[in-house]
């Protein structure tokens, strides 16, 4: 365990018991997390937006990739004027954006930390962030929006009529703050993975530093090279692969090609 925070898990029930243990509400006496998840192949990796990978000056591009999306993608894309719709379907297709994908569910996060068979000679990991407390880091604007809704999370939706830049979302308050939203169901994607996106309020904030600075937001689970094999071979066992999360002939591809490779 590493500060408390990261811990390292060294069998399938261990694994279990880190993901799982910290579910129960108390409030309504049921198991429910008020955890996100997001998998990588690699401990190391940081939450570093796809935005911020392309290069330094990507705080000034960001603005003008978003412009030139929309300019061009009107005749493949309807999803209205909101930005954050915008947002949504840009992420979704590969874009680079500030977002971030993250889950409800753990399992796709394993699938997602175990997909790559070229990285199972390194560690994997889960990053857990309670979504549910990181509400109470934002502007109070958007506090009062989500309970009155009686919410957590925004949808682009909730979101528009309080917020409806980049720019104003920054200039809410000084101090840096996430915002996690829910995308509309563009495809079967998305409803099957579980899916939702966080957003720093600022493009150069980058998540995982933000995180570290509020060490009761989250915890990581490190999944060990050795133990990854088991961990596949138990998702593919409980139908959590390709050929469900990435529903068409591309993720039936890739989902055979990971089974039969040895």
């Amino acid at each position: 365990m590493e500060n408390n925070k990261e811990v390292t898990v060294g069998s399938w029930l261990e694994l279990q018991s880190a993901l799982f243990d910290h579910s129960w509400d108390e409030r309504i006496s049921r198991f429910r997390s008020s955890y996100v998840y997001r998998g990588t192949c690699c401990k190391d990796y940081d939450l570093k937006a796809s935005i911020a990978r392309i290069g330094e000056q990507y705080p000034k591009f960001e603005p003008h990739i978003l412009r030139n999306f929309k300019k061009y993608a009107h005749s493949n894309a309807s999803p209205g004027s909101s930005i954050w719709n915008w947002l949504a379907v840009a992420q979704h297709h590969g874009l680079p954006t500030r977002l971030l994908d993250w889950t409800y569910s753990p399992y796709v996060a394993l699938h997602f930390a175990t997909q790559n068979l070229e990285k199972y000679h390194v560690d994997g990991a889960i990053w857990c962030v309670d979504y549910v407390k990181a509400k109470e880091e934002l502007p109070q604007v958007l506090k009062d929006r989500l309970s009155q809704e009686g919410g957590n999370v925004f949808t682009p939706e909730l979101l528009e009529p309080v917020c409806s830049s980049l720019q104003e979302l920054g200039n809410l308050q000084d101090e840096t703050f996430v915002v996690f939203l829910e995308p509309p169901s563009l495809d079967a994607r998305i409803v099957h993975q579980y899916a939702l996106f966080s957003m720093m309020s600022k493009v150069e904030a980058e998540m995982s530093q933000w995180l570290k600075n509020r060490p009761d937001l989250y915890f990581k689970v490190v999944i060990p090279a050795e133990l990854k094999w088991e961990v596949r071979d138990k998702l593919d066992q409980a139908n959590i692969t390709e050929r469900v999360l990435l529903p068409g002939l591309s993720g039936l591809s890739h989902w055979l090609k990971r089974h039969y490779t040895h």
